[in-house]
């Protein structure tokens, strides 16, 4: 056997090789220049869309970002002048003594941040839906959801939201500030912090009352303006008016020149003249216009001096001790004590008389 003849015997009695899978096909050349040629018609068609549409986006921000700037630099000034003090020829004295720069600039502070958030808010809420609005986006199930969910909102936090409006009126009308000692009706005390929702107190034994601005439905300040002192002066009523009058002049002369008490006193110290006459007194009232929240203070020490000042001109006061030299004579403890009755003894004429007779025997 040939060597041929093996080569062949061998080819056909060893298995046939498995087929090997088919590479993918690669485009030709032809196929890629219609793809890049489409491609390009593509975006030669959508070019000057996209482009307006970038252009219009910018603009919206660049115009919203200038004007947010603008409106916040305004409120700015406008709160910077509300900073600045009255000038000295537009009010009296009393109006510069009224003015408190520290609650000025604190009660312009608040307004000034609730305005530039109110500005900033609108003006990038405009913003947004102007920017969605470009891109052909439907607005309109936007608005109605963000309607409904403010409806809900706004109904389940409706104190929440009377809070805030309460405390926003309540620092534009400047109705009481840091310092002042006001009456809420619910808690009294000394404002320490308003808030836009919640104002802090101080009460007078050192607790802090939360008072909600939506709670609030009246406000007495007692810091605002001026305060009133009045002394009430209840004297006998065989004293001698005018030398009462004379006493009590006296003593506001003398106490409005001397200090601290020439700062706290905003007027003369005034002898209204009698608020009431009994048989046994009368009593003189006496009034003077004060320094906010002094007024107390002013009562107290006016009260000591009319002490003194009646001590020394001989002066009497309802329920004080007697002047030496005028006591009464002590009462007779028998003086209400009924005399004796003839009645009280058996055997007096009056109560013999008196007896009854006794009737006559039946018996024999």
């Amino acid at each position: 056997m040939s060597l041929s003849a093996a080569v062949l015997m061998a080819a056909g009695s060893s298995p046939s090789p498995t087929p090997s899978p088919t590479a993918p096909a690669m485009p030709s050349l032809q196929e890629a220049h219609e793809s890049a040629t489409n491609a390009a018609g593509w975006v030669e068609e959508n070019w000057s869309t996209w482009l307006a549409i970038g252009l219009r986006v910018l603009l919206i921000v660049v115009i919203a970002t200038v004007l947010r700037a603008v409106v916040r630099r305004a409120i700015t000034k406008l709160i910077d002048r509300m900073n600045r003090r009255p000038g000295s020829g537009g009010g009296t004295a009393l109006s510069g003594l009224l003015v408190n720069a520290e609650r000025r600039r604190q009660r312009s502070e608040a307004i000034g941040s609730v305005l530039r958030s109110v500005a900033s808010f609108v003006i990038l809420g405009t913003a947004a839906l102007m920017v969605l609005g470009t891109f052909q986006i439907n607005l309109a199930p936007l608005l109605a959801s963000a309607g409904v969910a403010g409806v809900a909102i706004g109904f389940g936090a409706r104190n929440l939201v009377t809070d805030f409006l309460s405390g926003v009126f309540m620092i534009l009308e400047d109705q009481y500030g840091v310092g002042d000692s006001i009456d809420a009706g619910v808690a009294s005390g000394e404002v320490i912090e308003v808030g836009l929702r919640v104002t802090k107190l101080r009460g007078d034994n050192g607790e802090i009352w939360y008072v909600r601005n939506g709670e609030v439905k009246r406000i007495g300040n007692l810091s605002q303006g001026w305060s009133t002192a009045g002394v009430d002066v209840t004297v006998r009523s065989d004293e001698d008016l005018d030398k009462v009058r004379e006493t009590l002049g006296a003593v506001g002369e003398r106490m409005s020149k001397e200090e601290p008490w020439n700062e706290m006193l905003w007027g003369p110290i005034e002898v209204l003249g009698l608020d009431s006459v009994l048989l046994d007194s009368m009593v003189v009232r006496v009034s003077a216009k004060t320094m906010p929240g002094k007024s107390l203070t002013v009562e107290r020490e006016l009260r000591w001096r009319v002490k003194r000042a009646f001590d020394a001109a001989d002066i009497r006061i309802v329920g004080g001790p007697e002047i030496p030299g005028q006591a009464a004579a002590a009462p007779d403890p028998t003086a209400g004590v009924a005399a004796p009755s003839a009645y009280a003894s058996t055997v007096s004429p009056q109560s013999i008389a008196a007896s009854p007779i006794s009737p006559p025997s039946t018996t024999k």
